[in-house]
């Protein structure tokens, strides 16, 4: 028989997040969504908990915890605010863990350590505005040079966090004409590199206390120190990236049932119809 009870560091931290979601997040968070406001005072109180770099292990810099902690995290998080998981998603799902599992130790300790400690923000540089799932139809190139630097031109589109993020693992095509074969991953740093510009999207649909945006580069030079594993292994690292990243966002989807079931309880003991509660 499966033991679903929680380990003694799981229950802790869900009580810890829950108990940050009340008194924090759940005040604010209708006013931060009408007003299209990215709350950095939450932001650093997750930070303060550790939810930045949770399942990342401590010698990088994070706070050592098991997936099934992390998916308590998202969970309680998106219960208060689908803005504020979104960004754990991004930043721990896709951005952090791809990198401990296919990073250098030289590129972990540059990047992955101050993105656990919440230091800096990151986000993922995949999405254009002609590719989505269909990754081998990216435009984006990355051409390398004679001195072993690579050259980055094209665009990155609905790129959560893209305004606001620090860091973000890009990925682009090193060659061209070799489909998901040709594609390769690269660290970006979108406050220092040359070449590198973003924006906001002012208008969208829902979740308006986040972010998303657009990355431009325009012959944004990297050295060869940002390369990420192999030549050609860019479509390997986003799949293991995306595998990484969508467990988060189905344990925040539980996160959002328990608000709507707990706000409907709620209402229905309170709700006086033909003189009966």
């Amino acid at each position: 028989m499966i033991d679903f009870s929680l380990t003694e560091e799981q229950h802790d931290i869900q009580l810890a997040v829950r108990a940050f979601v009340d008194e924090r997040v759940l005040p604010v968070a209708v006013q931060n969504d009408m007003e299209h406001k990215l709350d950095f005072g939450l932001i650093d109180g997750m930070r303060e908990l550790g939810v930045l770099g949770a399942p990342i292990p401590t010698e990088w810099g994070g706070a050592g915890l098991d997936f099934i902690a992390e998916a308590l995290i998202c969970e309680e998080i998106e219960r208060g605010e689908a803005a504020l998981r979104t960004l754990v998603s991004v930043h721990v799902g896709l951005n952090s863990l791809s990198l401990l599992g296919n990073a250098s130790d030289e590129q972990k300790e540059r990047w992955l350590r101050p993105q656990a400690t919440g230091e800096k923000l990151a986000c993922f540089g995949l999405t254009e505005p002609n590719a989505g799932s269909d990754v081998a139809a990216m435009q984006t190139t990355a051409i390398r040079q004679g001195d072993g630097s690579y050259v980055l031109n094209g665009e990155k589109s609905w790129i959560s966090y893209a305004a606001v993020a620090d860091h973000a693992l890009v990925f682009a095509k090193t060659d061209p004409g070799a489909g998901a074969r040709g594609i390769s991953a690269f660290l970006v740093d979108l406050k220092a590199d040359a070449g590198v510009t973003t924006s906001d999207y002012p208008h969208k649909l829902g979740v308006w206390a986040g972010s998303t945006g657009s990355i431009f580069f325009d012959d944004c030079v990297l050295p060869a120190d940002r390369l990420v594993g192999q030549e050609g292994a860019g479509f390997k690292i986003a799949m293991y990236s995306l595998d990484h990243g969508r467990f988060t966002v189905a344990a925040g989807a539980v996160g959002v049932i328990r608000a709507c079931l707990e706000a409907s309880t709620k209402y229905a003991n309170e709700r006086e119809t033909m003189g009966q509660r």
